[in-house]
């Protein structure tokens, strides 16, 4: 936990530092093993670019899990509740992320709604989501 954060509550307008991920082809098939989701369009580049695609696109859950380490290392002392999201371009594997947002609403001290975006290498919104954090 953050020092300056110390006991303090999210703020309205306060913002979440940003924070880069990066899913290459071996995280993707990890994913595929843990998760069942082996489509070969996640995993075969010939198979994505037969489908359209510059090569294999993150699985979305798994590009959902970089939202929660994101949030918990701008405050650990805080809990996520919810996390909802729109996808709206692919992520390929081999290309960054980088998440960042900012407090829309807080409640009595209690919980906090963020915004967050996901930006791709070139600066295109790949992701718009929706969290719910709450004191433990």
């Amino acid at each position: 936990m953050s020092g300056e954060h110390s006991g303090n509550p999210p703020r309205p307008g306060e913002k979440i530092p940003p924070r880069v991920v990066r899913f290459d082809l071996a995280d993707l098939r990890r994913y595929a093993e843990a998760s069942g989701d082996d489509n070969p369009i996640h995993l075969d580049a010939a198979v994505a670019r037969r489908a359209g695609l510059e090569a294999p696109p993150v699985h979305g859950m798994l590009l959902m899990s970089a939202f929660e380490p994101a949030l918990d290392a701008w405050r650990a002392d805080w809990m996520l509740r919810q996390l909802s999201a729109k996808f709206l371009r692919p992520v390929f594997a081999g290309e960054s992320v980088e998440i960042s947002g900012r407090i829309v609403e807080t409640s009595d001290g209690s919980g906090a709604l963020l915004r967050l975006l996901a930006h791709n290498d070139r600066r295109e919104i790949v992701v718009i989501a929706e969290a719910t954090l709450a004191k433990p």
